[in-house]
């Protein structure tokens, strides 16, 4: 230890380099740096979806879902499979030990369901590694000042901000919602195929027959050869009308004699043949007006707040290249994890500034408490380097962690500080008592780090969501604390020999001293028993205390932002569903009135990613309404989660019999075998409500 310490007085060049190359090396790791709310969440499950037309829940279980958990649990790792299936769908959850790597596990189970997307009783085969984080980082509800159809607002959505927003770095996908799709409609008319001798049937055969794209083999002629294709496609309208259904026989009068002919039936003489927009997959409409709406998510581990900056740019080129569409931001993620975030960083701060103040207050030396305080910003620097090349990212579990060990990086400077600087008291040269200083007391803080250290490292090897959750943590606050020790060994005796190398003495300066506590300390020594008992009895008073404590595994936080999930009995209709939000959507209007910022909605299942496992209960039966309030709203999440059961209750009160709230949950049930279910949810965090 002590030759280390000569070293660092010997050659100061050499270690301010070193520095100043770890502080360079830090700003870089800390431009790297992903910004998330929470670690990398990596949640052992897989589901598997599959779809096939409108097969019963019991024949989609007996054809489709038994056989994909009979291969499921053949997989290496797997600990449970369990399965949902409805009319049309299934999901299958595949649940592995939190041990198993994920992308392994995904391709080995995605190679041995391979075998089923040959099978063309299934319409689509879809699995999906689940990601808590992963959730759209934006929703844009885009809509048109004119246009009211959704067909003609989905071409641009999808074909111009789709494409442009999907090019941004750190941008994975854009998915679409509420969306139509136009689609040609053929009005047959009864009486009319009868005339003619046709069915249904046979006008559907002669569609699919003429609707095709057919390979002819290959030509060769004269030494070339020539690819044969018969196309046959319909384009548009008058292609269909213009189709020969078949055949009549028709008399053709000529100058000598009769003859019977056949005459073409086209499509236009048995059917009429129109435009029109397909039945929705779901409906969304963002404050009463329908929209179409745009879910961005972004690549893994990439900078959340960054992806948002550069979309928020995009929209704003976007928007002036598109007269008349309007571009609303429903959510932000960006700004609820930076506003977090950036909470967590002005406590650090504060804590650090503190300590410095407190260092101060008792050292009474502006020298000595500058040495001390550079050990601060010095080990956080440093501290960036190894989250960097440990793939840790900024959240508020390290920066938790960071503001942890705030207090604690001090404490090896202030222990070496203090042997210096009594060294130099005792008659030491400066160079002897800072050389001497730290090697005596640099065993103790070594073994003083390596204790802190080893309270924090088991959190590493916790298993489940607990582990994935504290492990960044765990880290940051292991990387602090060995920062701290080199600081302490190498920099604060070299800093201490420069600053005080022209000084022969120190000036004494009278220390903070608490006259009372020695009195006090008398009085307590002469009543040990008494102490010993006091101690007992509040122990056993915590104890006793523990059942009163309420537990759960995040804090409540406080959002301006709610969610409503309606469940309506299994069978209603899309378009009962909507009638019911826009009831729901009218009243929280009126109630919120000017403290109500923007509210959006969607009737039907989501599209696209699969987010939970409760996705696979969704259907034209249910629908989500989210709410945002203003940034300065007179009215509390909590009082309008509260009031919303009084006030659906007048449009539902022949509906609902009993409600209850529990845990920020307002549920509505009607008893006799049906079930309407609506949940108030405060947005705490959307990744770890999915964990």
């Amino acid at each position: 230890m002590k030759k280390l310490t000569q070293f660092s007085v010997n050659y100061p060049v050499t270690v301010l380099m070193v520095v100043l190359g770890v502080i360079l090396l830090g700003f870089i790791s800390f431009k790297k740096l992903g910004v998330d709310l929470f670690p990398d969440l990596n949640s052992p499950r897989i589901f598997v979806e599959v779809k096939s037309g409108e097969r019963p829940p019991e024949e989609m279980e007996k054809q489709f879902v038994e056989g994909i958990e009979a291969l499921a649990m053949r997989q290496s790792g797997v600990t449970q499979v369990n399965s949902v299936s409805k009319v049309g769908s299934a999901q299958v959850t595949v649940e592995y030990g939190w041990d198993k790597d994920m992308d392994e596990a995904y391709l080995d189970l995605q190679k041995a369901l391979n075998t089923l997307t040959q099978n063309a009783e299934i319409d689509e085969l879809k699995i999906t590694q689940h990601d808590p984080n992963t959730s759209p980082v934006m929703i844009i509800g885009v809509t048109h000042t004119e246009i009211t159809d959704m067909n003609e607002i989905r071409k641009v959505a999808e074909n111009y901000i789709r494409n442009e927003l999907v090019r941004l770095e750190g941008v994975a996908e854009v998915e679409l919602a509420g969306q139509e799709e136009s689609e040609i409609i053929i009005e047959t008319d009864l009486y009319r195929l009868e005339s003619q001798n046709l069915s249904l049937d046979e006008i559907s055969t002669r569609v699919q027959s003429y609707n095709r794209n057919v390979s002819g083999g290959r030509i060769s002629e004269l030494g070339t050869q020539y690819i044969v294709k018969g196309v046959s496609l319909l384009r548009d309208r008058e292609d269909f009308e213009n189709l020969i259904v078949g055949y009549k026989a028709t008399r053709v009068q000529t100058a000598n004699s009769t003859n019977i002919e056949r005459a073409p039936i086209y499509l236009k003489d048995v059917a009429t043949v129109r435009y029109g927009n397909k039945d929705p997959y779901n409906i969304v409409h963002v404050n009463g007006q329908r929209c179409v709406g745009l879910a961005i998510y972004k690549e893994t581990k990439f900078n959340t707040v960054k992806a948002v900056d550069e979309i928020k740019e995009s929209l704003v080129d976007i928007g002036k290249a598109l007269p008349g569409y309007k571009l609303t931001q429903v959510t932000n993620q960006g700004k609820f994890i930076s506003d977090a975030v950036g909470e967590v960083q002005d406590t650090a701060l504060i804590g650090m500034v503190l300590a410095v103040i407190i260092l101060f207050v008792f050292l009474r030396k502006i020298g000595t408490t500058l040495i001390v305080s550079v050990a601060i910003p010095i080990s956080v620097i440093a501290t960036f380097n190894l989250m960097y090349f440990n793939d840790l990212t900024i959240n508020i579990m390290t920066l938790g962690g960071l503001a942890l060990g705030a207090g604690m990086l001090v404490d090896n400077a202030i222990v070496v500080m203090e042997n210096i600087f009594r060294n130099h008291e005792n008659g030491s040269s400066v160079r002897d008592a800072a050389i001497n200083g730290t090697a005596e007391v640099g065993g103790a803080i070594t073994a003083s780090t390596l204790t802190t250290i080893v309270v924090f490292l088991p959190i590493v090897y916790i298993h489940g969501a607990s582990g994935e959750l504290f492990k960044d943590q765990a880290w940051t606050v292991a990387f602090s604390l060995i920062s701290s020790l080199f600081v302490a060994i190498f920099l604060i005796p070299m800093m201490y020999h420069r600053l005080y190398k022209n000084k022969k003495t120190v000036a004494t300066h009278k220390s903070v001293q608490i006259g009372g506590y020695g009195r006090f300390l008398e009085k307590v020594l002469a009543a040990k028993w008494l102490v010993v008992l006091v101690a007992a009895l509040m122990v056993a008073g915590s104890v006793l205390l523990i059942p009163f404590i309420g537990t759960e595994f995040m804090p409540k936080t406080q959002t301006r932002e709610i969610t409503i999930e309606l469940k309506l009995p299994e069978g209603t209709e899309l378009s009962r569903t909507e009638g019911m939000v826009k009831n729901i959507e009218g009243v929280l209007t009126d109630y919120l009135g000017e403290n109500l910022d923007i509210i959006y909605s969607r009737s039907g299942p989501s599209s696209g990613t699969i987010e939970d496992a409760s996705s696979v209960f969704e259907g034209e039966n249910t629908a989500e309404i989210m709410v945002a309030l203003k940034e300065k709203s007179s009215i509390s999440t909590e009082s309008v989660i509260s009031s919303v059961n009084q006030l659906t209750s007048i449009f539902l009160a022949s509906k609902l019999l009993s409600s209850r709230n529990k845990h920020r949950l307002i549920q509505f049930s009607e008893p006799v075998k049906r079930l309407w279910l609506l949940k108030c949810v405060e947005r705490n965090s959307t990744k770890l409500s999915r964990l």
